[in-house]
């Protein structure tokens, strides 16, 4: 069966990629899986409908026959167990790239996202310089310790994984603010990822959204 998700129909990040049904276009990339794409608006988010597939009125969602998932790292996750090729065989190693994941959406990504949403909401308040020198040190803090995981390695574990889409597309929020300019092994990491076909397909697909949209 061919799976649905769902994605902004006029996305806010205007066709950068950034927005979170990213991973899940190129996690089905990878392994090669058509699907097709419901495109919402921002009312019909927070409408019954779609609320009754997610409860936060975000996307993206996914849904396969009697399943329907959301947040983006554990539909990443659902592709990657159906199909092989984003997790590795042996037990020990998927638990691994899997303890990546988390890391990405746990640990890496809430500072990123907090400064992010300091430097939109929070830039006229008095206090605003202080509290973002705070949180660059936090993002700081997460890419050096990235870092210097990646320091002798191509991809977070052995080979490519889920754990690599789930990231990549994480520390891409960090493009525009000097931060991965900062951290060469990052920076390499990141376009490591981008390189690959898959990725520039999910890419072409999510920028074509905004592009008609834009139309």
């Amino acid at each position: 069966m061919i799976p649905t998700i769902t994605a902004f129909a006029q996305s806010p990040d205007r066709g950068r990629g950034l927005a979170r049904d990213m991973a899940v276009r190129w996690a089905l990339e990878e392994v090669g899986q058509p699907y097709e794409v419901r495109l919402l608006s921002f009312a019909a988010l927070k409408e019954p409908a779609h609320r009754a597939l997610q409860p936060f009125g975000q996307i993206p969602t996914y849904e396969e026959a009697a399943l329907t998932l959301f947040e983006s790292a554990a539909i990443v996750l659902r592709v990657a167990e159906q199909h092989p090729g984003l997790l590795p065989h042996s037990t020990d190693a998927r638990a691994q790239a899997i303890a990546w994941m988390f890391a990405a959406k746990s640990t890496v990504e809430p500072p990123i996202v907090e400064r992010s949403m300091a430097l939109l909401l929070e830039a006229d308040r008095p206090w605003h310089a202080e509290r973002l020198t705070m949180l660059d040190e936090r993002v700081r803090t997460r890419l050096d310790d990235l870092s210097r995981w990646l320091a002798y390695r191509d991809w977070l574990e052995e080979a490519f994984s889920a754990a690599d889409v789930v990231m990549v597309t994480v520390l891409r929020r960090l493009g525009g603010s000097g931060f991965l300019e900062e951290q060469p092994t990052i920076a390499s990491y990141v376009a490591r990822g981008e390189t690959r076909p898959a990725f520039k397909r999910a890419f072409e697909a999510q920028r074509a959204v905004f592009a008609a949209a834009e139309a």
